[in-house]
């Protein structure tokens, strides 16, 4: 059920929606003569998308999702295990023998680091099936480390989670099965608050290091024009507001 919810949400939720369908109403009024109506209808559609496709907006939405988040690795410690969330996978670029990888391969370069230099001694691969035909993603990143040298025993592939509740939960069976004590969990920076709620929701508290973060300095951007990308990226940093207020509302994240 809350898997049904939390897609539906993160569909009506998209900014995409604000612009769209004001548009298509005003369309609609100006065409059957209602002129003032269907001007304020599309004037309504028209703010959103001018705003959010501000780079000054975008970057700042950006740094809000990663201002707050830090590092607890500990460098003095080799963890059990760490935990690598999938969505580095591009779905729609991808066959069953070729990957194609998205923004967030930096979630599996830095776990490989951490297994390469001895950080970490096995690694939990956590992402289902990506769409039909596709081996599970969690199936790509195991094969990805073990073409990079990373033994096969040191792996363990979980490939049923769909989202980051699913990560958390699955991902905490295998670290009770196999009693691991020290936990690490790698993620992108804009996802790690989410992903943080939901290990504590389950019972694990582990060390976090946030990869990938997108918008240290927002005032380094010069663009002030507006720009559909941008609005693209006002999109995604939304989203995942918007998904951590549903996982905290309905009790899947602390």
């Amino acid at each position: 059920m809350f898997f049904v919810l939390s897609k539906t949400l993160d569909v009506l939720l998209d900014p995409w929606w604000w612009v769209a369908l004001p548009g298509a109403l005003g369309g609609l009024s100006l065409r059957r003569g209602w002129k003032r109506l269907g001007a304020v209808l599309a004037g309504i559609g028209l703010v959103p998308f001018l705003v959010l496709s501000l780079p000054a907006v975008s970057n700042r939405l950006w740094h809000a999702l990663e201002a707050d988040v830090v590092s607890t690795m500990r460098p003095d410690v080799t963890y059990d295990v760490v935990i690598l969330l999938g969505g580095t996978v591009a779905a729609f670029g991808a066959t069953p023998d070729t990957v194609s990888w998205g923004d967030n391969v930096e979630r599996l370069t830095v776990t490989f680091d951490l297994l390469r230099t001895g950080k970490a001694r096995h690694v939990i691969v956590s992402g289902g099936q990506l769409r039909e035909g596709l081996p599970t993603e969690a199936g790509y990143l195991a094969r990805q480390l073990e073409a990079w040298g990373i033994e096969r025993e040191r792996i363990l592939v979980e490939p049923e989670a769909r989202n980051t509740v699913e990560n958390a939960e699955k991902s905490k069976a295998l670290v009770t099965a196999r009693g691991f004590s020290s936990v690490l969990v790698v993620t992108s920076a804009f996802h790690m608050p989410r992903a943080q709620g939901c290990f504590r929701a389950v019972g694990l508290e582990p060390s976090v290091l946030p990869v990938d973060f997108r918008m240290r300095a927002p005032e380094a951007d010069g663009h002030w024009l507006p720009r559909a990308g941008y609005f693209g990226d006002s999109a995604q940093a939304l989203r995942e507001l918007f998904g951590r207020f549903t996982y905290r509302l309905t009790g899947k994240a602390k």
